[in-house]
């Protein structure tokens, strides 16, 4: 998965165009939309030069932007409006076009507008060829009405500062658990009603409308990661008006929506799955990962615990700590193309505690490559600076995760899970699940029956070894849906589309063609950690 930008203005309008759908009957009653009959049409206009950075100038000509107004409630038009970001990369050939295709990144609160910019880095040729990519901000996110609990930058430090990933003393844990109910109580004094309407259900209905108001009459999507809670929730809500959906790096819907700490546990022993897998292959490869040498395991064990007792200093400058070593970990297990960098990271922190002659010389002076060491101090700033940030991913998970416990239960949930995953226990425990049994908001959220009575089986991508979002939630998601195809991968990294040739053109096929691919297929990426050369294609 690729990381998009948040980006500037954009230009907005209204004119007529389809028809909004009609959500089916839910087991929490999901209501039908507030527009009903003609959908006021998207008005595009030209983008800003901030939105389009980087596009060649002979490209610019495919793109076009647009603000468009959607409730805040669809259920109460009193409560007023927000407007939502959207971006288009028009079809290469029009004359053959299909539709549109609509993206999510993931996050939740993860900024999708950009996402069509880069379409040749996910999608086959035809699918550039035949879709009008779209590309949108949900509600709260980015350039759509950000949802904001602070009002100064220097608050919002202040809070986030207190925040500790992996607490350990009494100081620690009760320092995280308090900023979290600080962090609430921002949020209830400043984001205003939005923040008890950031569910995926309201981002559902959101985008039904835009599918109408883009003259679509079913959508055509394609989402990542969080982004898969967005299409299985679609297909669940508005069956009939979905045409062809993709999601890759899947949630476990039913968990998520059903049982938050649960769904939390099991998040973590996927990191643990996934690390372990790295270690492995670490030691398999041999010469080629750094931290081949000796035991990859027990040596990352014995680097873990002794972080838990004291940082390391690196020589050169700086020091890596148990916070920074646990976050950085985590976040390599999403792109394996990193795995190298931080094999090498892991030996020569090993080394930094074994030092032995020429090895600890070669140490001297050698940036750290993806786990940065920490600096003293803050940078300074000018008093009451305006926050600019958003806080729609706990907006959006504390609406949809519910957690039937009390805050204070959290430290021992913690012990617990530390116990059977040992990096990513504790890690995983003080953050959602720290955060949403203080948060605000209702929780007004879809929560099944998790049915796509589609007319297309749901073509669900998931990846043996993908932390965030376990092989095993992808399993899930196609049993729960029913109607679907799963397509695995023998992959690390979290979510594979633009990086398994075969599992692009099985995607491509079913876009453009809705050629539904054969279900039990297992594919292979293009290129496998601490290897250079592109794997063959395999479909």
């Amino acid at each position: 998965m690729r990381s998009f930008a948040l980006v500037g203005a954009l230009v907005a309008g209204v004119s007529l165009a389809g028809t909004a759908g009609t959500a089916v009957a839910a087991e929490d009653a999901v209501a039908k939309p507030a527009v009903v009959g003609a959908t006021a049409a998207v008005k595009w206009g030209t983008c800003s030069s901030d939105t389009l950075a980087g596009v060649p100038a002979d490209q610019v000509k495919f793109y076009s932007c647009a603000r468009y107004r959607v409730p805040i409630d669809h259920d109460d038009a009193t409560l007023g409006t927000i407007d939502i970001a959207l971006l288009k990369r028009a079809a290469r050939t029009s004359d053959k076009r299909v539709g549109s295709l609509f993206l999510n990144p993931g996050g939740p609160g993860g900024s999708g507008l950009r996402m069509p910019i880069g379409g040749q880095n996910i999608f086959q040729p035809p699918v550039l060829d035949r879709f009008d990519l779209i590309g949108f901000d949900p509600r709260g996110v980015g350039e759509s009405n950000p949802l904001r609990c602070f009002t100064t930058q220097e608050d919002a430090d202040e809070v986030f500062a207190a925040q500790i990933p992996v607490p350990l003393s009494r100081a620690e844990i009760s320092g995280t658990l308090a900023s979290y109910r600080d962090y609430g109580q921002f949020c209830r004094n400043n984001a205003g009603s939005l923040l008890n309407h950031m569910s995926t259900k309201d981002v559902v209905r959101d985008l039904d409308t835009l599918r109408a108001a883009v003259g679509d009459q079913k959508l055509t999507y394609v989402g990542f990661s969080y982004g898969t809670l967005i299409g299985s929730t679609y297909a669940s809500m508005f069956p009939k008006q979905s045409r062809a959906i993709v999601i890759d790096g899947n949630v476990d819907p039913a968990l998520r929506t059903g049982d938050g700490v649960e769904y939390d546990r099991e998040r973590a022993q996927g990191f643990e799955i996934a690390l372990d897998a790295f270690l492995k292959r670490c030691d398999q490869v041999g010469a080629k990962c750094a931290f081949s040498d000796g035991t990859p395991r027990a040596k990352f064990d014995e680097l873990r615990e002794y972080l838990r007792k004291q940082p390391i200093t690196i020589p050169g400058g700086g020091t890596v700590d148990i916070n920074q070593f646990t976050g950085g970990v985590s976040g390599v297990m999403y792109s394996p193309g990193a795995f190298a960098g931080l094999a090498e990271d892991l030996q020569a922190l090993y080394t930094a505690i074994h030092p032995a002659g020429a090895q600890a010389q070669t140490l001297q002076g050698r940036p750290m490559k993806v786990l940065t060491p920490g600096k003293q101090g803050l940078a300074d700033q000018n008093p009451d600076s305006p926050y600019i940030s958003d806080d729609s991913y706990f907006a959006v998970n504390c609406a949809d995760k519910p957690f039937k416990i009390k805050q204070d239960q959290v430290p021992g949930i913690a012990a617990k899970w530390e116990r059977e995953s040992p990096t990513f226990g504790r890690y995983q425990a003080f953050a959602d699940t720290a955060a949403c049994p203080v948060w605000p908001a209702k929780k007004d959220a879809y929560r099944g029956p998790w049915r796509a009575k589609t007319d297309a089986p749901v073509v669900v991508v998931g990846n043996f070894y993908d932390p965030a979002t376990r092989y095993q939630f992808a399993q899930r998601m196609a049993a729960e849906l029913g109607n679907t195809r799963l397509l695995s991968v023998d992959a690390f990294g979290h979510c594979i589309l633009g990086d398994a040739l075969g599992v692009d053109k099985a995607v491509a096929d079913y876009l453009t063609d809705l050629k539904v691919p054969a279900g039990g297929q297992v594919f292979q990426p293009n290129v496998q950690p601490f290897e250079t050369a592109a794997a063959p294609a395999q479909g």
